[in-house]
């Protein structure tokens, strides 16, 4: 069976987010998928994107199969979803209503929102069996129509190290408040009287007035690198000591997959999907807004080279038997053939 089906992503498909980079192995994988750009703005869209987006996905053939990043599907309003055609599917990297920093009142009304929006797909694809729980328990969707399909990654040769008495921390993902960037250097606060050096690699450009609260905050032992090159990203897990992920909430968290390949020790928070997307044995974790704990976790680690190499270990045995982008794409395209009519 050929496969027809186009994939509807808003925004600049270049962007280097989790989100973008899934969406990027996918297509570039599955045979006869083609990329439907929408516009950017999502998932507050100006008048002007939206009825862009509505004219876009209108016009897309109905013997098509539509698989619809959920940055956009999850904001399509009833009457844009009603003229779509082709039969749905919904790709949920997360909900959108539990992104940090929404008032309460905004995230009540993308939640209903992507809870009606959810009813119009014919299945629905999520990075993890935590998203697709919420789904099933939040958003009324019935379990038979969601599929898991984890982000895969790319093998990677084990990270080096700095090889200085000074261990190397790094954090990956933009500079946004749902990142908790702003918990990690209150707990590295509590570490002052170790010797560590910290890059954060991430856009700055997402949430500019929180980023410039942070760099308002930094010092010589803190770097704020911003988006970086993929090369110049693979440099900096190859000279890393310790891996850390501070975050309230994440629906996979592909950046620890690309940790644990390279065998990096990790620091985590349970926020979402991390409470297992790496784990017990493989990294310290602690509770998602937790300064103290994180404070401990990092303190332990930091101080006893023994611990590091242990969970370096045993995150690089990890890494291993993660999936491939190419089992993720099977599954997705499996998915988008049951549907096509």
């Amino acid at each position: 069976m050929n496969l027809r089906a186009v994939f509807a992503i808003p925004g600049d498909l270049a962007s280097l987010t989790g989100g973008y980079a899934y969406d990027r192995h996918v297509l570039a994988r599955i045979e006869g998928l083609q990329h439907l750009p929408l516009p950017e703005g999502f998932p507050f869209p100006s008048r002007a994107a939206l009825d862009e987006s509505a004219a876009c996905l209108a016009a897309v053939d109905p013997d098509q199969v539509l698989l619809c990043d959920g940055l956009a599907f999850g904001a399509l309003p009833e009457p844009v979803l009603k003229s779509i055609r082709a039969p749905i599917v919904a790709l949920v990297h997360h909900p959108l209503a539990l992104e940090t920093g929404l008032a309460p009142e905004v995230a009540q009304d993308l939640a209903a929102l992507e809870r009606k929006a959810l009813e119009f797909a014919r299945a629905v694809i999520v990075t993890s069996p935590i998203t697709r729980d919420l789904l099933v328990k939040d958003y009324a969707v019935d379990a038979a129509r969601i599929t898991v399909a984890l982000p895969g990654t790319t093998r990677a040769s084990r990270a080096r190290g700095s090889g200085g008495a000074s261990p190397h921390l790094l954090a990956v993902g933009s500079v946004v408040p749902r990142k908790a960037y702003d918990v990690l250097l209150d707990a590295l606060n509590l570490c002052g009287d170790l010797d560590w050096h910290l890059t954060i690699a991430g856009s700055l450009e997402r949430a500019p007035d929180h980023a410039r609260a942070l760099l308002a905050r930094g010092s010589e032992c803190i770097h704020f690198a911003g988006e970086v090159t993929s090369s110049a990203l693979d440099a900096l897990y190859d000279r890393a000591d310790l891996f850390i992920m501070s975050s309230h909430f994440e629906g996979y968290g592909m950046v620890l997959g690309e940790a644990m390949v390279r065998g990096l020790p990790i620091v985590s928070t349970d926020g979402g999907a991390l409470a297992e997307t790496v784990p017990d044995h493989a990294a310290l974790r602690v509770g998602a807004g937790d300064v103290a704990a994180l404070a401990q976790a990092l303190r332990r680690v930091i101080s006893d080279p023994a611990l590091r190499k242990t969970l370096a270990d045993a995150s690089f045995a990890e890494g291993a038997r993660l999936p491939t982008w190419d089992e993720t794409a099977q599954i997705i395209a499996h998915v988008l053939k049951e549907v096509m009519p």
